[in-house]
């Protein structure tokens, strides 16, 4: 227990650069270092953060903290990992509240949101690649991509789209099972909670944050669409300014980038919506790790779990997609801040800068501009 707090206490204050960065990081530490789990076990607990929803990276410490001391080695690898990022955000999220409308953190912000506006591009092409395998999972993606700009809700997207490439690749075996199996998929999914109050209340809060993090599925950056839907559109609790403000305080910390949640919730709460925006993001993780750790070999054989799954990612990547664009409008405002944006992709693909310090690359050349103008 004592290794499982010194490790992920480590990694927690400088995981930094995002769910790839975390993978490489966790692996150098429990495999190559000290030799905790095989290539094998690791390949296999890393697949089963694919089949369920949630930061994959933060399942994935709770999968090793399993595998290395049972429940509570789960919940103290979880607890060390993301504490850190959640007190810096909250720092930062205090500093933003009090400093945020000030001349010198608008020019600040100026520099920051197109740069990541490009993080965000470089991750949605990098996870395109591996999960647009063909025509057909292209094609699904920009529907989803079409509905999603005519209303149609996110989570029916994610889910309709899975179970729309289940039918497709296993139509003989559902028709057979009278549709039984085109259920299995969702077995390990809770009831969806549905969140339709207007006026702010820190229990609505939760619910939407435990909604969040129960049908989530893919790369954190797939948390734009849900939080642009529910808190800037449906709700309008946020503008679109401060929310691609708590993107860029995610992206800056170390940690998940669901930290965003601790952000949002203070910004809406103070401390006890950040608090409880932190526990719903994150708690349907803890359940679904515990849940599924002695079924990871069924999961990752199941010919329907994976074509879900399939869907499911194409649906997320195509909801990104989506929710940069409008982001982007609200970021990149001239030649200055377009020009950053494109010298952020270059670095990010050419040279593989660490995200951080492009963030504070963009953040000095905000207040650089502030000098000109």
């Amino acid at each position: 227990m004592k290794e499982l707090a010194l490790l992920f206490l480590r990694l927690g204050f400088t995981a930094f650069g995002g769910p790839a960065a975390h993978i490489a990081m966790l692996h150098d530490e429990v495999v190559a270092r000290r030799q905790w789990l095989s290539e094998e076990q690791f390949l296999d607990l890393l697949g089963a953060t694919n089949l369920i929803p949630g930061p994959n990276s933060t399942e994935m410490v709770l999968h090793i903290g399993h595998q290395r001391a049972g429940w509570r080695g789960l919940l103290l690898a979880g607890v060390c990992f993301i504490s850190p990022a959640m007190l810096i955000v909250l720092a930062l999220a205090w500093l933003y509240v009090q400093y945020g409308s000030t001349p010198q953190a608008e020019w600040l912000l100026y520099g920051v949101k197109p740069v990541v506006i490009a993080l965000i591009a470089q991750a949605l092409w990098g996870l395109g690649r591996r999960a647009v395998k063909d025509a057909r999972l292209l094609g699904l993606g920009i529907l989803v991509l079409a509905l999603y700009f005519l209303g149609v809700n996110e989570i029916a997207l994610l889910l309709g789209a899975g179970l729309l490439l289940v039918l497709l690749r296993n139509g003989t075996q559902v028709w057979k099972s009278g549709g039984a199996a085109l259920l299995a998929p969702l077995a390990g999914l809770p009831g969806l909670l549905a969140a339709t109050v207007q006026p702010f209340k820190l229990g609505s809060l939760f619910l939407i944050f435990l909604k969040i993090g129960a049908v989530l599925y893919g790369s954190g950056y797939v948390l734009l669409a849900f939080l642009h839907r529910d808190f800037v559109e449906r709700l309008g609790w946020l503008t679109e300014q401060q929310l691609i403000d708590a993107i860029a305080v995610g992206q800056f910390t170390p940690g998940p980038l669901f930290t965003t949640a601790t952000f949002i919730g203070y910004l809406l709460g103070d401390v006890p919506g950040a608090l409880l925006a932190t526990l719903g993001i994150f708690l349907p993780s803890f359940v679904f790790v515990l849940l599924t750790g002695g079924l990871i070999p069924r999961m990752r054989a199941s010919k329907l779990a994976a074509a879900f799954l399939d869907g499911v990612n194409a649906s997320a990547l195509a909801l990104m997609a989506a929710v940069t664009w409008q982001l982007a409008q609200s970021a990149i405002l001239d030649l200055y801040t377009a020009g950053l944006a494109v010298l952020a992709a270059i670095l990010l693909i050419r040279f593989r800068i660490n995200s951080v310090w492009l963030v504070l690359g963009g953040a000095a050349a905000g207040l650089l501009a502030a000098t000109w103008r």
